[in-house]
């Protein structure tokens, strides 16, 4: 199930109703909608990666990103996540270890497991406000 543009306010409504309902702030309900669907993208793209979402508060609209940290050659171990000096040169103005690049990838589309996953790490992530607050 991507997530297409009519179902991005559904997102925002949803979190609203459910933080509503459960006396929680919305904004924990999307941090806990993002976590959520990044914990989905890596299950699709790979474990190894650094896969960020972020939910625009206004639209609903949700950005996929993968993180790359950039790192001394010979420190190098995941090129998932890491990028040397030299290759990060493609992408930023004057790189330097410890810079970050940042790209946006596509929505994944959820299976129906990664969907109940996503599910869980919402119920758990609510729960957790409850006893907060």
């Amino acid at each position: 199930m991507a997530i297409t543009s009519a179902n991005q306010l559904e997102l925002l409504q949803t979190a609203e109703a459910v933080a509503r309902e459960k006396m929680i702030d919305p904004g924990l309900v999307v941090e806990a909608m993002e976590e959520s669907l990044a914990r989905a993208a890596k299950s699709r793209y790979g474990a190894e990666m650094d896969i960020r979402v972020s939910i625009d508060r206004k639209t609903g609209r949700a950005t996929f990103t993968r993180v790359r940290t950039v790192v001394e050659e010979e420190e190098l171990e995941n090129y998932q996540a890491e990028l040397t000096v030299e290759q990060a040169k493609q992408y930023l103005d004057d790189p330097k270890v410890g810079d970050q690049y940042i790209e946006e990838v596509p929505p994944v589309d959820m299976g129906r497991i990664a969907a109940q996953s996503a599910k869980q790490v919402i119920l758990q992530k609510v729960r957790e406000a409850e006893r907060d607050r």
